[in-house]
């Protein structure tokens, strides 16, 4: 693409390789370990003053150009997730169970060649605020930092982050005013009962049916109480009961997800789940506990940042290979949390893979230069 930077250009080489030993020592949430120490080897040898301990293994590091101006957040993740690659490549995964399938290694290299290139060629003013989150996989890491006080001590006046997306293909990108991606709540449903035998139910407590009803009613709550107009899904993922034919359990458990685009309904359905449960428990006798372990909220752009990521991406991919009007996304990714500190923009450059989280996904170290002369673009205009 003859609108990427040629100094962009020529570090693609080194940003593949930051990306691919990334992607050859996968870790977890909150265990970037190994991911932090290059992260932070890499910005401290530009020059730069690494912060560590947002969120547990989070950096924070910030390209101030010495005149007033905005702040500009640039995110990147870090995490890998809990599964095997089916990739036959000289730097696949070298840890059994884990694997960079989703492409973390990729948007944490990315920022990282963004960096190099806003450090030769700073800003006319302002500064931007480099964020490297632990945990986005299970929505948990971007709340962390915040509590950490990562705004406090390192104000944005608006944050961006980007996505590889397989679903566009290479060289194509979009963005979208409103809601992008779609809130996530995973819920957890405990069930105590009175376990007996399967020839006496009369003197059990069975919670394997109060489960199964249970499963049932949640699947029928967006089809009764959302809108029909309104996004909205309820998946019930997994039921646990029991061990044999022959006996009735004392427990069992119901786990899954909420997602919706808009926070109303998604309390909606969060406030019928409750009602569900706490029906269940008065009329079968079981005591059921409902926890939600994970959370965000919807991604919503804002409109002025949203038409600015828009211009930076068709400056980069040319403008007939930008869309504006795509549906949103039924991901999620708790970046929503720090759009709801400062404006910004969530937005995708496309990818030629299997769908992210499959096991035979591939990052395109070719998408790297474009993602980093995309972050630049939205850099210069707003820093000059």
């Amino acid at each position: 693409m003859s609108n990427i930077p040629v100094e962009l250009q020529a570090l693609a080489p080194e940003m593949a390789q930051w990306r691919q030993r990334i992607h050859a020592w996968p870790e977890l949430g909150f265990e970037e370990e190994r991911t932090s120490a290059l992260v932070t080897e890499v910005l401290e040898s530009l020059g730069l003053q690494v912060h560590r301990g947002f969120g547990g293994t989070g950096l924070v590091a910030v390209i101030d150009s010495g005149v007033a101006g905005p702040s500009i957040g640039l995110r990147a993740d870090m995490d890998a997730l809990p599964m095997d690659e089916q990739n036959d490549l000289p730097f696949r995964s070298q840890r059994p169970g884990v694997a960079h399938t989703c492409g973390h290694d990729g948007h944490t290299a990315a920022l990282l060649g963004t960096a190099r290139h806003l450090v030769a060629q700073p800003p006319k003013s302002g500064r931007v605020v480099l964020m490297f989150q632990p945990a986005e996989e299970g929505g948990r890491g971007a709340i962390r930092m915040i509590d950490d006080g990562l705004f406090e001590r390192f104000h944005c006046d608006e944050v961006y982050a980007f996505h590889n997306m397989p679903l566009l293909g290479f060289g194509k990108g979009s963005v979208r005013t409103g809601a992008t991606l779609q809130s996530l709540a995973v819920f957890e449903i405990a069930i105590e009962g009175v376990g007996g035998h399967a020839a006496a139910p009369h003197r059990a407590t069975d919670p394997l049916q109060v489960a199964a009803r249970l499963a049932v009613e949640i699947s029928g709550i967006v089809g009764r109480h959302v809108d029909p107009m309104e996004a909205a899904l309820i998946s019930v993922g997994s039921l646990q009961a029991g061990t044999t034919h022959n006996i009735i359990p004392a427990s069992a458990s119901l786990s899954g997800t909420i997602r919706a685009l808009s926070t109303d309904v998604h309390e909606t359905l969060l406030a019928r789940l409750r009602a569900l449960c706490e029906g269940f428990a008065a009329i079968s006798g079981c005591t059921i506990n409902l926890q939600l372990p994970h959370y965000c909220p919807p991604c919503v752009n804002a409109p002025q940042q949203a038409a600015l990521a828009a211009e930076a991406m068709a400056e980069v991919l040319g403008a007939d290979n930008v869309q504006t009007d795509l549906r949103a996304f039924p991901f999620s990714d708790d970046f929503s949390y720090m759009l709801e500190h400062a404006p910004g923009a969530y937005l995708f450059l496309g990818m030629d893979s299997a769908m992210c989280h499959h096991p035979t996904f591939r990052f395109d170290d070719n998408l790297l230069p474009v993602a980093a002369a995309v972050f630049d673009r939205i850099v210069r205009k707003r820093l000059g």
